[in-house]
């Protein structure tokens, strides 16, 4: 089954085909988190949409090497290091921590590779010493290194790949040092910047003098170095197409003269509310933010994967709830399924699992992905209700929802333990239900529902499950 990917590069949906010549190996870049602040809910869409994404070429069949860099030198975070008279690499440890906390909160599998900036710093020098030899960068006369538009144009590439750009109406030729620059400027980027008093420590020793590399190289340093010079994916949030990605590839193509990634794959923003999200609207969330509020990283890992990747999606609270909710339907199936099938071994629904890979493989159809889900849930539960499900259908019912769940990730939620006095109450209401002394049973109900609990029978009698 073929899998489709919109590829940033041809503006098209392309059938996905690796490099490697066995057509089995799969090398893939994501951008990584910038460690200098908690990550916020519209980075945490991107990392969620590369984690389905490796995934989803995982449960095809590929063997995937998937990085991700760890951006730990940078203007931001060496402006807080200065601001908080602390050292690197004790500012950067703690945010970087915290980042692989939230990942693994939200149900994302770690990268294979996390390279640090800082620890590339080698890779990034000889990346920059190429550029030099080719005439494409040049050294400023402060010290620092530029990469040169004009002359990467002319000795014939394309600067402009991943969208178009209008030369004769965008400010062309600036020299700029800082790592974020004007949307509307084609401008000469900082390669290497000179050491100056305010980078305090921060600095390496290199050819051309005492400083440290600017944003945009370390990405091609970082992925060309684990990966190669030419891989298959690379992966990011559709505000880094310009200028970041656009500077990778003319850096990367630049020093080696061979073709950078084949396949881009860039995800959408996300609004909060109906807005962009900014502190000052209080719509700004952290994933520890929604947890302080009783979400679960699995609630808002569902809600991020509600949307197609390319779709400017709307993260609500009201979202959330509908996720809780949504996620609450699956658990009572698939609790049910195992339940009747009480271990039993049977081979995947191939029907269900077909149907789910068909919707994902075209270009990550999620909302068809998870229409094939509630729907199976839905005919699931009804002959469950009608006790028409066989013990070996119930069993190959749940061996797909396992392949399914491998590539949506959700995971099942953790059965909360009921206290013993809680127990002690529900053996109260069975004497109490023989006894046919049905008004102590509805005060224990409504006792338990009142402490957050509701009574399920099944067929292996009464049990208590949480609100």
């Amino acid at each position: 089954m073929a899998l489709n990917l919109f590829n940033t590069l041809s503006r098209s949906v392309q059938t996905f085909a690796p490099l490697d010549p066995h057509g089995l190996k799969v090398g893939m870049y994501c951008c990584g988190p910038t460690v200098y602040d908690y990550a916020h809910i519209g980075n945490w869409r991107t990392f969620v949409f590369a984690d389905l994404v490796r995934r989803l070429l995982e449960f095809n069949g590929y063997q995937v090497t998937h990085v991700m860099n760890i951006t730990d030198v940078e203007d931001k975070i060496i402006k807080r290091v200065r601001e908080q008279a602390t050292t690197l690499p004790l500012f950067t440890g703690q945010y970087e921590t915290a980042f692989l906390d939230d990942l693994r909160a939200l149900g994302c599998r770690e990268p294979h590779q996390k390279p640090r900036a800082t620890e590339h710093i080698p890779q990034i020098i000889a990346l920059i010493e190429k550029l030099l030899a080719r005439g494409i960068a040049y050294q400023a006369p402060d010290g620092s290194v530029y990469f040169s538009i004009d002359k990467y144009r002319g000795c014939g590439y394309l600067y402009g790949q991943l969208l178009k750009l209008n030369f004769d109406e965008m400010r062309a030729g600036e020299r700029v040092k800082s790592d974020e620059y004007a949307k509307e400027s084609i401008a000469d980027f900082a390669l290497w910047k000179t050491r100056v008093p305010e980078d305090g420590s921060v600095y390496w020793p290199s050819p051309f003098g005492d400083g440290r590399p600017g944003w945009h190289i370390e990405c091609s340093a970082m992925s060309t170095s684990i990966l190669g010079d030419t891989f298959d994916l690379h992966l990011g949030g559709e505000d880094l197409v310009f200028p970041h990605h656009e500077d990778e590839i003319a850096q990367s193509e630049g020093a080696t003269g061979k073709p950078f990634v084949k396949f881009w794959l860039h995800g959408a923003h996300l609004l909060v509310e109906g807005k962009k999200m900014s502190k000052s609207l209080g719509n700004y969330f952290t994933l520890r933010d929604l947890q302080a509020k009783g979400y679960t990283g699995r609630e808002v890992r569902y809600l991020l994967l509600s949307a197609h990747y390319r779709e400017t999606f709307n993260f609500t609270l009201e979202g959330l709830a509908g996720a809780k909710s949504a996620l609450a339907r699956i658990d009572e199936c698939v609790a049910k399924l195992r339940e009747l099938a009480a271990g039993t071994v049977a081979s995947p629904d191939a029907e269900l699992v077909t149907a789910f890979q068909a919707a994902l493989n075209e270009d990550l159809n999620i909302s068809a992905a998870w229409g094939t889900v509630f729907e199976w849930v839905r005919r699931t539960n009804r002959a469950l209700a009608e006790n028409s499900l066989l013990v070996a259908e119930a069993a190959s019912a749940l061996a797909a929802w396992e392949k399914i769940n491998a590539v949506l990730g959700i995971g099942l939620a953790a059965e909360a333990e009921a206290p013993p006095e809680l127990t002690a109450l529900i053996i109260e209401r069975q004497n109490a239900r023989k006894n046919k002394d049905f008004k102590r049973s509805d005060e224990i109900r409504d006792q338990l529902k009142a402490q957050g609990w509701v009574i399920e029978d099944s067929p292996k009698g009464q049990r208590l499950k949480k609100l």
